[in-house]
């Protein structure tokens, strides 16, 4: 057993940059990576790369131990290999995926495109075939953490209880089954309203996201433009009036409950 002394000593030998084996060590906070293969030199390789680029990284050298180590350390993603004795890699993919929703890029053999294929078409992120480059490893690791850790896009702000759609991407609104037509500024300013509904969204923000400006003019400008949204919107429905104006604090859009 291997004394407390003993354990910080061999802390000290991993350098700022490093990442840590999670099998050995007490980590600290960064993205983990769960290395799962049965063969134990490409456990010891793949955790040498990982620990150099600045990850945690753990080994499991069966299906079975990789669900044990899932819970116990959550992965941001996981190196599983496609053939395993006992629980194979889609057995144990599965297994995994019904458990957390991690990125999994799967380890193979040149000659096994056929699985690897298969594999992508149940939901696998990448793969990695042997022998491997770390440069390619390394890669193709940052390039399926980059996209699983890009945030998601909301394009379309649907309010059902007033029967308003505000499609982001394409300026479209749809208020009651018809298409009103905004100019630019009144889309960005009933925009902003949605994004922040029920919210109340305050004359200074409102004016300088859309003008970059809060003099008394643009606010004149912000008040008629308010005037003119709800003259479009009343156009459709004459007994409800979408936005209302919070004295002396802003305006915020009516969704409804």
């Amino acid at each position: 057993m291997i004394s407390n002394t003993e354990n910080k000593v061999e802390t000290t030998k991993v350098s700022a940059g490093s990442g840590v084996d999670l099998d050995e060590l007490h980590p600290v906070n960064r993205r983990r990576i769960l290395v799962v293969d049965d063969e134990p030199d490409t456990i010891t390789l793949l955790k040498h790369i990982f620990i150099n680029d600045g990850f945690n990284v753990a080994g499991a050298f069966s299906g079975k131990e990789a669900i044990k180590k899932i819970t116990e350390i959550n992965p941001s993603l996981v190196i599983l290999d496609l053939l395993m004795p006992e629980m194979d890699g889609a057995q144990t993919f599965d297994a995994i995926r019904n458990i957390l929703d991690v990125p999994v890029i799967m380890l193979s053999a040149v000659n096994r495109k056929e699985e690897i294929v298969s594999m992508l078409q149940k939901g696998a992120d990448d793969y990695i075939t042997k022998p491997f480059n770390s440069a390619e490893v390394t890669a193709r690791v940052h390039a399926v953490l980059r996209r699983a850790e890009k945030p998601i896009v909301l394009n379309v702000l649907s309010f059902p209880s007033v029967d308003l759609i505000i499609d982001l991407e394409t300026y479209e609104v749809i208020y009651k089954n018809a298409r009103i037509q905004l100019t630019g500024k009144m889309f960005e300013v009933l925009a902003l309203l949605a994004k922040a509904a029920p919210k109340v969204v305050n004359y200074q923000d409102l004016t300088e996201k859309v003008w970059g400006n809060n003099n008394p003019s643009v606010r004149n400008r912000l008040k008629y433009l308010i005037y003119l949204l709800r003259q479009e919107f009343l156009k459709i429905d004459e007994k409800t009036d979408l936005i209302e104006n919070i004295d002396r604090l802003g305006y915020k859009l009516i969704i409804g409950e």
